[in-house]
């Protein structure tokens, strides 16, 4: 059956969905986004179009709705790479339905897990063991006592808010040492031009390889078809990446007890009725010995094409399950995987855990890993050039980070 694609947005996620398109169908997807990226904007695998409006809710839909006319003749999947799009098309699925397949929970779901403050308080005894957690909120200052002792982690409640302003000092994550280091922080976000409720978290202690991450997918008849779980080596140190997974290997797990937290994850996503892809960050707590969830990003993680080496297309588990009505029996992926954004020479230095680098290298040698923006059939010389780029950049960025273990 013919279809089109439209993936919403121009990071490393929109890349690797446009690329599970080509790679599945040798077809290119398209893609509308507000502003390019070297990810995306280089690329031969997509069709690409610009709106800087796009972000708006009005512009938003009559874009959308400009694109079907243009392609009225077939149906049409759409794919979310970030939050801002998920909650738009959460926000007006009754308009868009008309218009387009796609798979994303009704949005009091996608808010209560896209504004953290509402996602501690709403599943806080829904069966997931959440992170000992106080709301701040910038547009009452106030004096913040914190019931937890330091360090801790700071981060916004509103994250598409704060994705849309940009100030001096600005991170995705903070790391704060004590009292003094937290006034300043909170001081700079308000001034920063962030006016919503703030999560002050307590740390979990533990190094990288004590982060996890599992991607999950829920048919639209609210049955989860599979589960991953992988145990994270090094996450990204910039200060608009750091959260994300650089190096994971699914199938792999130092810690044990991934039976019983996969459990947990598939009676909550079905408790909750979830629909569409969601990716859950965990990290084992070392000395309560167990799996904390800091969050559950509603739509596909940046990291999560390792799931493609797995058996399963995103955009082919998106077109079976929407247009082709075909069924996935629930599975949880257990097969050994090594994904990388990093090269190996960072990795095997910036990895504090020797059993984790040993198997690294191990599956390296193998050649049993998975480089999500490393398409052979995307043949781009500037988009070459960027990567070669972005490669050598690693070895300076893991250097000066101001993110440390």
């Amino acid at each position: 059956m013919e279809f089109e694609v439209l993936i919403l947005g121009s990071d490393a996620n929109a890349y690797y969905m446009a690329r599970c398109c080509y790679e599945e169908y040798h077809k290119k997807a398209y893609l509308i986004a507000p502003f390019g990226m070297p990810y995306t904007s280089y690329s031969n695998i997509l069709n690409i179009s610009y709106n800087k409006n796009f972000w708006e809710e009005k512009e938003f839909l009559k874009t959308l709705k400009e694109f079907k006319l243009k392609h009225n003749n077939l149906p049409i999947i759409l794919i979310s790479t970030n939050e801002t799009y998920t909650t738009l098309i959460a926000k007006n699925k009754d308009i868009l339905s008309k218009d387009y397949l796609f798979n994303y929970p009704d949005i009091s779901i996608v808010e209560t897990l896209s504004k953290k403050d509402k996602f501690y308080t709403t599943y806080n005894n829904m069966g997931l063991t959440i992170p000992k957690s106080i709301i701040y909120d910038c547009s009452n200052a106030k004096n913040c006592e914190i019931p937890f002792s330091f360090p801790l982690i700071i981060k916004p409640c509103n994250v598409i808010e704060y994705n849309h302003i940009e100030f001096s000092g600005k991170k995705k994550i903070y790391k704060i040492k004590n009292k003094k280091e937290l006034k300043t922080i909170l001081e700079n976000i308000k001034k920063g031009g962030y006016q919503d409720e703030i999560i002050i978290q307590e740390f979990i202690m533990g190094d990288d390889s004590c982060l996890f991450d599992s991607v999950v997918y829920v048919d639209k008849n609210y049955n989860v078809s599979f589960i991953t779980f992988a145990q994270i080596g090094l996450q990204e140190r910039s200060s608009s990446m750091v959260g994300n997974a650089a190096v994971l290997i699914n199938g792999y797990n130092q810690f044990g007890k991934e039976d019983e937290e996969i459990a947990k994850i598939k009676k909550f996503m079905e408790k909750i009725k979830y629909q569409g892809f969601a990716e859950v960050d965990l990290k084992y707590d070392i000395v309560e010995k167990k799996f904390k969830v800091l969050e559950i990003n509603p739509r596909q993680g940046r990291c999560s094409y390792y799931v493609k080496a797995l058996g399963y297309n995103l955009v082919k588990v998106l077109v079976d399950d929407l247009l082709l009505n075909k069924s996935i029996e629930y599975q949880v992926l257990k097969e050994e995987v090594l994904l990388s954004f990093v090269p190996r020479r960072v990795a095997l230095k910036y990895i504090t855990n020797f059993h984790y680098k040993k198997k690294l290298l191990s599956m390296w040698k193998k050649n049993k890993i998975v480089k999500p923006l490393n398409c052979k059939e995307d043949k781009n010389m500037k988009r070459k050039l960027f990567l070669i780029k972005r490669y050598f950049k690693y070895f300076k960025l893991y250097k000066n980070s101001y993110w440390k273990e």
